[in-house]
């Protein structure tokens, strides 16, 4: 583990967690030595980063949920943050998520993607505990300190600790947090935050409240479906940040019944089987994730489906 002091002073820029960003799926390819049988690709991941970027998508963000980071090794999550850095290589941002047990876990990560390049990080509370509001600003102020611009992430349904509006007013006090990734569903958050913590930019999470999220002034989506359509998407953040609410609603209804895997408990093998059903590779995942249930592939795919043909059918009228 590096030492804090090793870490050149950084320049933390206004807004440099906005826009389109894309929480990058895995690949793996089969290893009967890797864990779980499965190694993960990096040629392939490289691949997948470029091209998010290459159909518009302001960025990546590796090591998040759907990044399965909690399922690699070390040197496994260190190399897939160094990978997304070298491939995106300046045309785009890299947000590492740097999720952690304790704070000295998620600064530990935070000094890596530092050293790595990263434009910044993106970090939940405490995660398996149940932090009280002191502990949760005293991870932030940790993570913080590294000196990469901070993306707190308010994902009360898996960390049990809700960064509740009033709450957020205090982290957004910590030098370096710029931004909160909001994924409660609750779009009155929204205009809470921005009353309450007027600095932060609230960054869209959940992508089936994305466009009501926008409407009411978030400043950026931090994304699991432009895994799949990421120049729809980059299309969708463009008119509703334009305000141009008719063309959105056009293009986001019908992919709505899609992305509302985002936020299921399945939603990393929903995004990469709908990467497979779109022709890109999504591929299987580590445990604890098994398969999807036939039932579940079956919904997918016909939501896929129907997202798929009003995209075409959209491009055909233009």
């Amino acid at each position: 583990m590096s030492t804090r002091a090793s870490i050149p002073a950084h320049t933390v820029p206004e807004h440099a967690l906005t826009g389109v960003v894309v929480a990058t799926a895995l690949p793996y390819r089969a290893d009967p030595k890797a864990p779980a049988g499965l190694a993960v690709d990096y040629d392939r991941y490289a691949e997948h980063c470029r091209w998010l970027v290459d159909n518009g998508c302001d960025g990546v963000g590796p090591n998040g949920s759907l990044g399965e980071y909690s399922s690699l090794t070390d040197e496994e999550r260190r190399r897939v943050a160094r990978t997304a850095i070298e491939a995106v290589a300046g045309r785009g941002k890299v947000i590492v998520g740097v999720h952690g047990v304790g704070s000295h876990q998620a600064a530990h990560w935070a000094e890596a993607a530092a050293e790595d390049g990263a434009d910044g990080v993106l970090c939940l509370p405490p995660t398996m505990y149940r932090a009280n509001r002191g502990e949760v600003i005293a991870h932030f102020e940790a993570v913080a300190a590294v000196g990469l611009p901070v993306m707190v992430y308010n994902n009360p349904l898996d960390t049990k600790v809700d960064l509740t509006p009033d709450l957020l007013a205090e982290i957004a006090r910590i030098d370096g947090v710029q931004a909160v990734k909001e994924f409660s569903g609750d779009v009155r958050r929204v205009l809470q935050i921005k009353e309450q913590a007027p600095s932060l930019d609230v960054i869209g999470g959940a992508d089936d409240v994305v466009l009501e999220s926008l409407l009411m002034g978030a400043t950026g989506w931090f994304a699991g479906f432009p895994n799949v359509f990421p120049a729809e998407s980059a299309e969708l953040f463009r008119l509703a940040r334009e305000g141009r609410l008719a063309e959105a609603r056009a293009l986001y209804e019908p992919l709505v019944a899609a992305f509302r895997w985002d936020s299921r408990t399945e939603f990393v093998q929903a995004i990469k089987l709908g990467m497979e059903l779109v022709g890109r590779f999504g591929g299987p995942c580590r445990p604890p994730r098994g398969p999807l249930l036939p039932a579940q592939r079956a919904q997918v795919a016909d939501e896929m489906e129907r997202a798929v043909k009003a995209i075409e059918a959209q491009r055909q009228a233009v």
